[in-house]
Order: structure tokens, then sequence, then C-alpha cells
């Protein structure tokens, strides 16, 4: 896994720690983009397409891929930037690593396709951002991540998954939590956003490993709005997946229905929020999370840090 680098967002100077997706090649070898830490970070105010993606070489099979453009949305202020990656090096002619393009013309475009093919299903095994598509939002996927191999909970490495004979004969009594400590809950695994459905399936995914059951979009005919509204026992969500930041009126519109249902209200944005819109959010108590195309969603004000640390 790749290591936490300090990114200091442009508007509010808050230093943010960020780690770079690892992304499954078709040889089944992780890689990641190249971030370029000497170059600032980019404010993302507009999305394109054509710069949403970027191309990484397999340092395994030397196979080229289209991934996601790694993007950050900054803990404090919400803004959302986009992260400089080394671009690649072409190798000389008739020298470097085989890059896939012997096999006839459209070789290294049918490579991409595969990597985005592979992320769009939920990537491979070993890889942070795989999950399974299935849940009751289409593109969703199920809570549940598989245990250890070993069936004890143990992994390998020192003391973990060694020989039986190097493992000590007693186990020592676990240490029970104490009262007030939240429930532990296995790393969440994003799945990769390229539509608005997937922005949608994402926060529905998201909310499900908070620990909120049967999320779901109402049944009925929707009411005409940018945001998709979600559901579930005690849950009131809205998810924008506009390229604009979420206002004023969006935040004060999830309050009131979380209020008429005695239900928690929560805010997901592709674009952040505007000011007001924080201030507000900050008042009645609204957590607020930003999504990137990774689809890790990221809390942006205290009430959304206390729904991390204590879940549903």
């Amino acid at each position: 896994m790749a290591e936490a680098v300090p990114v200091r967002c442009p508007a509010c100077l808050r230093e943010n720690g960020y780690t770079a997706p690892v992304f499954p090649c078709a040889c089944g070898s992780p890689v990641n983009p190249p971030l370029d830490l000497s170059a600032p970070p980019v404010l993302l105010t507009h999305r394109t397409w054509s710069d949403s993606w970027v191309a990484v070489r397999c340092t395994t099979c030397g196979r080229e891929s289209e991934w996601p453009h790694p993007e950050l949305g900054c803990g404090s202020c919400g803004t959302v930037v986009r992260l400089p990656v080394h671009p690649l090096e072409r190798p000389e002619s008739g020298t470097g690593p085989d890059t896939g393009r012997g096999a006839g013309p459209g070789a290294a475009g049918a490579a991409g396709a595969a990597g985005r093919a592979e992320i769009r299903g939920g990537g491979a095994a070993g890889a942070p951002g795989g999950a399974g598509a299935s849940g009751d939002v289409p593109g969703g996927a199920s809570g549940d991540v598989p245990g250890d191999a070993s069936g004890d909970g143990r992994t390998g490495g020192p003391g973990g998954g060694g020989p039986a004979s190097a493992r000590p004969d007693v186990d020592p009594a676990p240490v029970p939590l104490p009262p007030t400590a939240a429930v532990p809950r296995p790393a969440f695994r994003p799945v990769t956003i390229r539509t608005a459905r997937d922005a949608v399936a994402t926060a529905a995914l998201y909310l499900r490993w908070l620990g909120f059951q049967d999320v779901r979009q109402p049944d009925g005919r929707p009411i005409p709005s940018a945001a998709v509204d979600l559901r579930a026992p005690g849950l009131v969500a809205q998810v924008d997946p506009t390229t604009a930041p979420a206002g004023l009126r969006a935040v004060e519109c999830v309050w009131l229905n979380g209020l008429t249902a005695s239900a928690t209200s929560v805010y997901f944005s592709l674009a952040g929020y505007t000011a007001d819109a924080r201030d507000r959010a900050d008042e009645l108590g609204i957590p607020l999370f930003v999504m990137d195309l990774t689809g890790m969603p990221q809390p942006v004000n205290d009430p959304a840090d206390e729904l991390v640390g204590s879940g549903a």
C-alpha cells in the first residue's frame, strides 16, 4: 500500500494526508499513479472526461492503462483538488519493457479498456478499490468483507501467521472495549465513480458500511431534482452527482426531510459545498461528505467526523 503524503489545500492552506489509490493491472500486479509532489495541487472547479483519467504503466508487465486521476477533498473547507502526476516516459525504439503494443493496432487501447472494465466491476483481488456489484441501489456493493483465510483472524507476519511451533501455547486474553468505544469496522472498499449512478451506489455502499441497514432509493416517482434521495430506517440522505458545489438550500432541504421523518440527515457531493452551506450544516448538525472519482467519501465537517467515528 502506498504511503500517505501531505497535500496543502490552496484555498485554506490546511495540510491533508493523501494515499494514492492502488489499482489492479490486467496481469494482476498492483499499480498506482506516480504523484508529482514537486508540483502544487490544482483547484478543481470543472470536470471533463479527458482530464479525469491518467495513463499509468505497470512496472511488472509494462502495460499502459488509464485510471482515475488522483483527487482529494479538503477535510477543512471541502475544496476538491487534482494532484499532479508524473507523465509517462516513452521507451526508446527497440528498448525498454514491452508496453503491449506489439500485438497490433489498438492493443494499448484494449489494455486501457480492460483496466476500466475491471475497476467498473469492482476491481480485482488485492486492490483497495475492489467491491462486488450488488445491493439495493444499482452499482452498489455488499458491505461484507471476507475474513482472513486462516479462519482465526490473525494475519501472516511476525507472531501472526507463522507455524504452530512459533506461536505461544496460550493466546493472551482479549482486552474488552470500553463502553464508549465505537464498534470496529473493516476498511471501506470504494467503487470507482464514472456516472451519476455510480455516485449514488457509492454513497449507498458507504452508508451500509457506517451501519445503516436496507439503504435504497424510495419507491414512486422521484421529485425532479439534481440530487438523488436515499432512505434507510433512521436515515435520510441526499447524493449530488453534479459538478456544482451544493448550496444552502440543498442542505436545508435535506435537514427538513430528516426532521419530518425523525431521522439522521446526511449529504454527499462530488463538487464540495459553498461556504454558507457548510456554515448552515454545522449549525444544524448535518454530516457533509465529499466524494472523488475513486469512490472514497471524505468527511468535511465535525458532524461527519462524529458519524464516521460512532457509526449508525
